[in-house]
């Protein structure tokens, strides 16, 4: 039972961090949730018996493609522009 809440727990999470990924008008916070979406699916991953796809998601998509993402918005502007 206790397994059920906490992938209840995880998915809740994922929809959350992914709804929070397409409002956010900082291009940081929108890449730093986009992270924690990246986290949560590897958690989802060791949750479902697949640890080994769980480390290199925790790798590759929470971690290198999260840190892609704030080089490249550091070398443009922070903010999205607002659309007339």
């Amino acid at each position: 039972m206790i397994e059920l809440l906490i992938q209840v727990a995880v998915i809740g999470g994922l929809i959350a961090s992914a709804i929070l990924v397409y409002s956010f008008r900082d291009l940081l916070a929108a890449a730093l949730a986009g992270g924690f979406f990246s986290f949560l699916v590897s958690l989802e991953f060791y949750i479902l018996q697949a640890p080994d796809v769980a480390i290199s998601q925790a790798a590759i998509g929470a971690g290198l493609t999260t840190a892609i993402f704030i080089i490249a918005i550091r070398s443009t502007t922070r903010f999205e522009e607002e659309t007339p």
